[in-house]
C-alpha cells in the first residue's frame, strides 16, 4: 500500500495533467439554466429583493413527475441562481393559493416530515453519476445528502456547511440558498457547467412532486436525469479546513459496584487540497453521537453485522463501496471493505486517512490507510490484539459521460504477530475490478466483477481460517482438501449481471461465485464462501396514478444456490406486492416458497457432512399510514415455517409515528417474535470421535425502540432514545448426525446423542441502551454535541418463569453503564 502523502502527489499532477477544455454553455432551454454573476452577495433572508435577483434570468417549465409522470403541476413554481467567488446562491419562489395552510413544522436536521419541501440538487462534478441534495421545508428545517452511483444511492451521514432563509408569506413560500464552494467538488477551469435540478413537494395535494427539468422516475437513474447550469465564469479553486475535537469521559463498573471514571479524546480533521480532491484525517475517532449497536442475541456460526457509525468512516462510504454477492433479488452487507475492522475491540486506532475526490479526466479515487495500536495485558504482558495496518485503494473511471466505466480496488492488511498472537494471519490482500455498461438508451445495464484474495501466516492461523465457519474444508462430504501445514490460502470471486431498469417491466439476471478459499473478512465482511448461485427478478411498476391508486409494484423473483461443486442448497420462488393508495397509505404482502428438488445444508452440522433438507414457506404483510397525519401507525408481520412443519418462527413489527407539536416528536417501535428450531445447530463435541450437535429450541423476544425529539429552532435539537431487549429460550431434545444425513425421512438424518450429554445453557439475556444527545450548530459548520449514553445488561442460565414485564423489570435494576461525551467541531474556512 502506497504511502498517502506520495498518492496525494501523484493526483495532484495527474489532475493538472487532465484537466478538460473549458465547456461551452448553451442557450438556455427547458433543461438549461443560467447562473448571474452577482456583483454584491445577496442577503440570505429569503426575499428576492437584492439587485441580483432582478438580473437573474428566471427557471419556470417545472413539470410534475409524481403522482404523474411530466403532468401539469398544480401550482406554479420559479426559481433564479447566482455566484460570486465564494458562494453559488438559489432562489426558490413555491407559489400557493392558500399559504396559510403550508405547516411550518420543526425536526432536528437530516430528518424527513412530511411537509412542503424545496430541494435544490448538484452534480458539481458533472460526471452524471454523483451529487449532492440540499433540502429544506417550509419551518427552515434542513436536510443534505452526498449522491453515488446515478441511481439515487444516499449519504446521509455527509453535512455540508451551507445556509437557507424561508419565508411564508402571502404569495406561497421561498428558500434562499447559499451553497460555499468550499463544499462543492469541481473540476477548475475557466467555465464550469453543473448538473441542476430544482424539487419541490406539495404535501397537502396527495403527495406531489414537481421538478426542474422534467424527471421521469420510469426512466433509469437519477443523476444522469439533471439539467445543465451554465454561465459559471472563473470559479476560484477554494480550500477549506474543518476541525472537529472531541472529549469523552465514561465511568467503567467494576466487581463490587465499584468504577472508575476514564477521560478519553481525539479529533476529526478535513482538508481541502483543490476544489475537487479532500483530505480526511482522524486521531483516537469516536462512535456515533446518536444510537448504539442494536441488541442481539446470535445463535448461528456466522458473525453479526454492524453498522458503522464513527463519522470519519461513515461519511464518503459510496466511493469504497464494492459489494460481493449482492443481486436485485438477494443483497446484503457482504463487501470488500468493512470500516469497523478496523479499531475493533480490543484494538485501538492511533490514526486513520483517506483522500477521496474526483479528476477532470473523470477518475474518481479513494485511498484510505489507518493504524492501531498493540493492545497487551496491562504491566507488559501477553499481546491481546498486535500493531497492525489497514489500506484501501479504490479508483473507477467513468467513460461515456458516465455511461460505462470500469474500476479497482485493493485492500491490505499486515499485523506484527508475536508468540501471543500466532493465531491471527500475518498478512490479508485483496485486489479487485469491476465494470459497468448501459446500453440501448441506458435501458439496459451489463455490471460484473473479479476479486482475487489471499491470506497468510502461521500454520495454525491458515488451519483456523480453513476450519472457520466461512470455509469449512474439513467436511467429508465434498472435494475440498484439508491441510493442516498450508501458510497461505488463496481465492477467487467472480459476478455478472444483466439489468433493465426502465419501464413498466423491469429484471435482472445474475450469476455470482465464490471459491472455497475466498477470504476477505480481514478488512472485508463475508458470511460464507464456496457458493455460487443464480438469481432472477423481474418488476410490474404502475408508476402513473390509477382510479385505484397512485403507483404499485409487483416484484417476481426466482433464486438458486450451490456449492462450488454443485451440490444444491437453494431453489426457491418469491413475489411481493407494494401498493401506495392515493389516501397515501402503503400496503405491503410477499411470500416465498423454497426448498424445491433434493436440497442439502452444507453448513448446519459446523463442518459435518451436508444434511438434505425440506422445503419452506415464508409469507408476510404489512402496511403503513398516512406520514401526514399526526399519528401514523406502522405493522409487520411474518410467519416461516420448515421441516415439515417442526419448526415455525413469527414476528410482530408495529410502530407509531406521534407528531405532538411543531416541535415535539416521538415514536414507540417493537418487535415480538417466537422461534421454535427443531434442529438447532450447536458447536461440535469433540469426545471419541468428532459429534456433530442439533436440539430442539424454543425461544422467544421481545424488544422496544423509543424516540422522542424536540427542536427548540433548526440549529438547536434534543433527541432521546432508548431499547429495551429481552431474548430467552430453552432447549430439548440433543441429537447428533446420524450416518445417514442425506435421507429422505427427516428422523433418519439425525440420531439420539448417546454420550456423555453436554450441558444445554437455557438462557434469559437481557441489554438496555440508550442515549440523550443535545445537538447546537452554533455556526455554520460548527457544532456541539453533548451526549449521554446508558448502558445495561443481566444474563440468567435459565429462561425463567417471569413474564415479560418482569424481566423488563429486572433488566431496570442492572448495574448501569454511564459515558459522556463533549464533542465540538469548529469549521474554518481558510
Amino acid at each position: 500500500m502506497m504511502p498517502l502523502l506520495p498518492v496525494a502527489a501523484v493526483v495532484l499532477a495527474l489532475q493538472t495533467a487532465a484537466s478538460p477544455p473549458p465547456p461551452t454553455a448553451r442557450p438556455p432551454s427547458a433543461t438549461t439554466a443560467v447562473a448571474q454573476r452577482a456583483a454584491t452577495p445577496p442577503v440570505i433572508d429569503g426575499n428576492d429583493n437584492d439587485a441580483v435577483w432582478r438580473l437573474a434570468p428566471v427557471i419556470k417549465d417545472f413539470r410534475q413527475f409524481q403522482p404523474t409522470e411530466d403532468g401539469a403541476p398544480s401550482l406554479p413554481t420559479e426559481a433564479k441562481v447566482a455566484y460570486d467567488d465564494q458562494n453559488l446562491y438559489v432562489f426558490v419562489r413555491a407559489f400557493d393559493s392558500h399559504p396559510d395552510s403550508i405547516k411550518k413544522l420543526l425536526a432536528r436536521r437530516d430528518v424527513r416530515i412530511c411537509c412542503d419541501q424545496i430541494k435544490v440538487v448538484i452534480d458539481s462534478y458533472h460526471d452524471r453519476r454523483t451529487g449532492f441534495e440540499f433540502a429544506v421545508n417550509p419551518a427552515g428545517v434542513k436536510r443534505d445528502y452526498a449522491m453515488y452511483g446515478d441511481d439515487q444511492q444516499e449519504d446521509d451521514a455527509w453535512d455540508g456547511v451551507w445556509e437557507v432563509a424561508t419565508q411564508v408569506d402571502s404569495l406561497g413560500w421561498t428558500a434562499e440558498f447559499r451553497f460555499p464552494l468550499s463544499q462543492l467538488r469541481y473540476a477548475h477551469a475557466p467555465s464550469n457547467v453543473f448538473g441542476f435540478a430544482i424539487w419541490r413537494d406539495i404535501d397537502r395535494h396527495g403527495g406531489e412532486r414537481v421538478g426542474w427539468p422534467v424527471y421521469r422516475p420510469s426512466k433509469r437513474g437519477f443523476v444522469s436525469q439533471l439539467g445543465d447550469l451554465v454561465g459559471l465564469e472563473g470559479l476560484p479553486a477554494p480550500r477549506r479546513l474543518e476541525l472537529a475535537p472531541y472529549a469523552v469521559t465514561k465511568n467503567v463498573p467494576e466487581a463490587g459496584f465499584q468504577h472508575n471514571q476514564k477521560v478519553d479524546g481525539g479529533a476529526d480533521i478535513k482538508y481541502g487540497i483543490t476544489s475537487n480532491i479532500t483530505v480526511d484525517a482522524t486521531v483516537n475517532p469516536d462512535f456515533g453521537q446518536v444510537e448504539a449497536d442494536p441488541s442481539v442475541v446470535n445463535l448461528t456460526s456466522f458473525e453479526t453485522f454492524f453498522q458503522e457509525r464513527r463519522p470519519f468512516f461513515v461519511e464518503g462510504t459510496g466511493i469504497f463501496n464494492f459489494p460481493v454477492n449482492c443481486s436485485a433479488v438477494n443483497c446484503g452487507p457482504e463487501g470488500l471493505f468493512y470500516s469497523r475492522r478496523i479499531g475493533h475491540d480490543p484494538s485501538r486506532i492511533v490514526g486513520a486517512t483517506k483522500i477521496s475526490g474526483r479528476l477532470g479526466s473523470g477518475l474518481t479515487i479513494g485511498p484510505v490507510e489507518g493504524i492501531t495500536k498493540r493492545v497487551g495485558i496491562a504491566g507488559g504482558g501477553p499481546t491481546l490484539e498486535p500493531f497492525t495496518n489497514y489500506g484501501v485503494l479504490r479508483l473507477s473511471q467513468d467513460l461515456r459521460n458516465g455511461q460505462s466505466g470500469f474500476g479497482v480496488m485493493a485492500t491490505a492488511v499486515n499485523r506484527n504477530v508475536d508468540q501471543f498472537t500466532q493465531g491471527l494471519r500475518e498478512h490479508a490482500y485483496v485486489g479487485a475490478v469491476d465494470f459497468r455498461h448501459r446500453f440501448h438508451g441506458g435501458t439496459y445495464e451489463l455490471n460484473g466483477s473479479l476479486d482475487l484474495s489471499t491470506v497468510g501466516g502461521s500454520a495454525a492461523a491458515i488451519s483456523a481460517t480453513q476450519l472457520n465457519s466461512r470455509h469449512l474444508f474439513q467436511r467429508p462430504d465434498d472435494r475440498i482438501n484439508y491441510d493442516s501445514t498450508r501458510t497461505s490460502l488463496s481465492g477467487d470471486a467472480e459476478e455478472i449481471l444483466l439489468t433493465r431498469r426502465s419501464g413498466f417491466i423491469q429484471g435482472q439476471t445474475s450469476y455470482l461465485r465464490r471459491s472455497p478459499g475466498f477470504e476477505v473478512n480481514d478488512l472485508g465482511f463475508m458470511f460464507r464462501a464456496n457458493q455460487q448461485s443464480w438469481n432472477n427478478w423481474v418488476s410490474l411498476n404502475w408508476s402513473q396514478q390509477t382510479k385505484l391508486f397512485q403507483r404499485a409494484f409487483w416484484n417476481f423473483n426466482w433464486w438458486q444456490y450451490w456449492t462450488t461443486d454443485g451440490m444444491p442448497t437453494d431453489r426457491a420462488f418469491n413475489t411481493n406486492a407494494h401498493v401506495q393508495l392515493k389516501n397515501q397509505w402503503f400496503l405491503h404482502a410477499g411470500g416465498t416458497i423454497g426448498g424445491f428438488g433434493n436440497l442439502f445444508c452444507d453448513f448446519c452440522s459446523r463442518g459435518g457432512a451436508a444434511i438434505r433438507v425440506d422445503g419452506y414457506f415464508a409469507p408476510w404483510a404489512g402496511f403503513g399510514g398516512d406520514p401526514r397525519g399526526v399519528i401514523t401507525p406502522f405493522l409487520f408481520v411474518n410467519y416461516r415455517t420448515k421441516d415439515g412443519g417442526r419448526s415455525t418462527s413469527v414476528s410482530w413489527s408495529p410502530e407509531i409515528d406521534v407528531r405532538v407539536s411543531s416541535q415535539f416528536r416521538g415514536s414507540v417501535s417493537g418487535n415480538i417474535s417466537h422461534d421454535i428450531d427443531d434442529r438447532q445447530d450447536l458447536p461440535p463435541k469433540d469426545s471419541l470421535g468428532v459429534h456433530y450437535l442439533f436440539a430442539h429450541i424454543d425461544q422467544k423476544t421481545v424488544s422496544m425502540t423509543f424516540r422522542v425529539d424536540y427542536t427548540a429552532t433548526p440549529t438547536l435539537t434534543v433527541q432521546l432514545y432508548a431499547s429495551p431487549f429481552v431474548s430467552k429460550a430453552r432447549y430439548s431434545n440433543l441429537r447428533e448426525l446420524s450416518a445417514t444425513p442425506r435421507a429422505e425421512a427427516y428422523d433418519a438424518r439425525l440420531q439420539p446423542y448417546a454420550g456423555s450429554s453436554p450441558f444445554l445453557q437455557d438462557f434469559n439475556s437481557k441489554f438496555f441502551n440508550s442515549n440523550l444527545v443535545v445537538r447546537w450548530e452554533y455556526r455554520p459548520g460548527s457544532t456541539l454535541y453533548v451526549v449521554w449514553n446508558q448502558g445495561r445488561d443481566d444474563f440468567e442460565p435459565t429462561q425463567g418463569t417471569r413474564d415479560v414485564a418482569g424481566d423488563f423489570k429486572r433488566l431496570f435494576n442492572a448495574y448501569p453503564r454511564n459515558t459522556f461525551l463533549i464533542k465540538a467541531s469548529y469549521w474554518l474556512n481558510r
